[in-house]
């Protein structure tokens, strides 16, 4: 499987298919490879150096588009500019310039990667899996196994989690191979813990300098940043969706950021939930704190007066749409947690905030009337925390019918149109859109119904919710008083009229941008650097909050994700490269025993380009609690962290360092 080199630990080699897991285990372990050692490099500054080791020897440097000469770890390196950085930090009062390090972290899904494959008798291949995406996984198998895509079905099954890790295939094609060679017989495949850890794709770790400048009244002049994502063992870590997030809150007329994507001796990176954001985040937020603390302003105060707003030009060249972003910081400001006095030793409260674009994607929808007014509805993006219903009450409200009238199921890659991944926040958005113009059709079919059976044109029936009616005063109507609701109609289908059937697919190109403001106390132990989270809040523009418990719930969990990035999480290897924490005794994400109760408030600030108003929400909550985190550690002790995690060796060592 890893041809002649192996590139990290954890890299597949070779796949066994047997009987019986005893079996299969047993011949696994009978394999012998030989390996020759070759020297291993780890982090993205030291891959970047002349001297090296070089991962492939294929690999050139796309250099601003331009592809170089030369053996590299550098994949590609890309520029974001407007304006004039130098003259902006020359008209700057206060000058910040800082260097912060993550570390490369997992989705930390509870269930692992399992695929099965049967390659039938006739050549086409049935896969059953853990995905996120049923037709991206069925593109990658077509590219990965010289197939066309109507050869493969792909039966997304309920999900375990996923949050972006599991967009790839990892053991799809191998299942689909070893059930070819076993004579079409299925094939079933699950990863340990072990397996996921060290072998699928985790977040990338991460180098970013950042240099802010703002003027005596507190407008930020200028801001440059450099930034050296891991890649892992191939090309493309998040390294441009990091660019594109870091300082997507502000309005900025002088910026540059300079992105690298580098391949080091680590599993490929995978998209984690807002992807490359919370690294760039982090530092970002990190320097705005210390920029408005020089010049004597409230964090706060500090946003509302940079903060960005519809119509401003981004720093990548795009414009704002409608956003929220000044309203969550005013919200902030007002909280009763904000203006909640924190007293006690070794105690401090910290903010941070985000902007996070969303995506908008491709989705399919498909639905057919029932006789009795029911209605069952297909949708191809994969249930995630209870996306369906939040989709399916779209379509009731749509239509005017209860949502308990609403069938939905996932359907498989060759039973509804193609959807892109469920991923980048865009079911609720995307799907729910597709949902409603999939109800928009189904409404005109069941007026022309109502409208042949009073012998009308179907232009002049109005709709109000489930109730279609005939305008009495028009010369074609026959009859007085004509009303059918819903069901009705329905019946009316089910009597001997033509099924009532729609599908709709969408490709919205402006989704609605989410913003964010988190606010974290805490408590730090002088003796042992341990960080214990007192209150935290979230305030979240989230659109409109089509399942407010779901919407809580997906900023509680992005949250979560969050703190266990900013405090704990960390793959740590040895000096020989292996994985020494590839389990979750030793991969330390946090339980409810960690947390306080994480308190939310929805600031529902309809986007106009959604028929309902809905931004998504399942991103932008994991972006700012490392940013929150520090700002909190460093007035609770005056040590700013620059590496994450913040675990207690690491901040103890700092404030030993410091005397703090």
């Amino acid at each position: 499987i890893a041809h002649d080199k192996v590139v990290y630990h954890g890299h597949a080699v070779a796949a066994v298919a047997a009987a019986s897991l005893a079996l299969a285990e047993e011949a696994a372990q009978l394999i012998r490879v030989d390996y020759e050692i070759l020297p291993h490099v780890l982090d993205a500054r030291a891959a970047m150096r002349a001297d090296a080791p070089i991962l492939h020897d294929d690999l050139r440097t796309d250099e601003l588009g331009r592809k170089m000469d030369g053996l590299t770890n550098v994949a590609a390196h890309a520029r974001t500019q407007r304006g004039d950085v130098e003259a902006g930090f020359a008209q700057a009062h206060v000058l910040v310039e800082r260097e912060f390090v993550t570390q490369t972290v997992h989705q930390g899904y509870i269930e692992p990667h399992v695929a099965t494959a049967a390659w039938g008798a006739n050549g086409h291949l049935q896969i059953w899996s853990s995905t996120q995406g049923s037709h991206a996984a069925r593109e990658q198998l077509a590219a990965l196994l010289h197939l066309s895509l109507a050869q493969i079905t792909v039966v997304p099954m309920e999900i375990g989690g996923g949050f972006g890790g599991k967009n790839d295939v990892y053991l799809e094609p191998l299942a689909a191979l070893l059930s070819r060679k076993s004579g079409g017989r299925p094939v079933k495949i699950i990863m340990s813990r072990a397996d996921v850890l060290s072998g699928s794709g985790p977040g990338s770790g991460s180098y970013i300098r950042v240099k802010m400048g703002a003027d005596s009244q507190g407008r930020i002049t200028a801001a440059q940043a450099y930034m050296a994502y891991e890649a892992g063992g191939f090309p493309g870590s998040w390294v441009n969706n990091g660019a594109g997030a870091m300082l997507a809150a502000y309005k900025l007329d002088n910026v540059q950021i300079d992105g690298y994507d580098v391949v080091v001796n680590k599993p490929k990176a995978a998209a984690y939930r807002a992807p490359g954001a919370p690294n760039a985040v982090f530092a970002v937020e990190s320097v705005v704190d210390e920029v408005a603390e020089k010049l004597g302003l409230d964090p706060l105060d500090f946003r509302l007066l940079n903060g960005a707003q519809e119509g401003d030009r981004r720093h990548n060249g795009l414009t704002h749409t409608h956003m929220g972003y000044l309203q969550t910081v005013a919200a902030a400001k007002q909280h009763p947690h904000y203006l909640a006095p924190l007293g006690g030793p070794h105690r401090g409260r910290g903010v941070a905030s985000v902007y996070w674009n969303n995506w908008g994607g491709r989705s399919s929808v498909s639905a057919a009337l029932n006789a009795d007014g029911t209605v069952n509805l297909v949708i191809g993006s994969v249930d995630l925390s209870t996306s369906r219903h939040a989709v399916a009450m779209q379509l009731a409200e749509t239509l005017g019918i209860p949502f308990t009238d609403v069938t939905v199921t996932v359907g498989a890659s060759d039973s509804v149109g193609f959807n892109d991944t469920t991923g980048g926040s865009r079911t609720t958005f995307a799907t729910g859109m597709a949902a409603y113009e999939l109800g928009k059709k189904l409404q005109a079919r069941m007026a022309q119904v109502a409208a042949d059976f009073w012998e009308a044109d179907a232009q002049e029936v109005r709709i109000d919710g489930d109730v279609y009616t005939h305008d009495t005063q028009s010369p074609h109507n026959t009859h007085a008083n004509e009303r059918l609701t819903f069901r009705e109609i329905a019946k009316l289908v089910g009597d001997g009229g033509v099924p009532i059937m729609a599908e709709a697919s969408v490709h919205p190109q402006q989704p609605g941008g989410a913003s964010a403001v988190h606010i974290a106390d805490v408590e730090v132990d002088p003796e042992t650097g341990k960080v214990a989270i007192l209150r935290y809040t979230i305030i979240q523009d989230v659109g409109t909050a089509v399942y407010p418990d779901y919407v809580e719930g997906q900023m509680q969990g992005g949250a979560t994700q969050g703190i266990g990035w900013a405090l704990n999480e960390e793959y740590c290897y040895d000096e020989a490269g292996h994985l020494l924490n590839a389990g979750l005794l030793d991969y330390r994400m946090p339980t409810a025993l960690d947390l306080p109760m994480i308190d939310t408030q929805i600031l529902e600030i309809a986007y106009p380009g959604h028929p309902f108003g809905v931004r998504g929400v399942g991103e932008t909550p994991i972006i700012p609690p490392a940013g929150a985190l520090a700002n909190a550690i460093y007035h609770a002790t005056g040590v700013r962290m620059a590496e994450l995690p913040m675990s207690p060796a690491r901040l103890f060592k700092a404030m030993t360092a410091q005397g703090a």
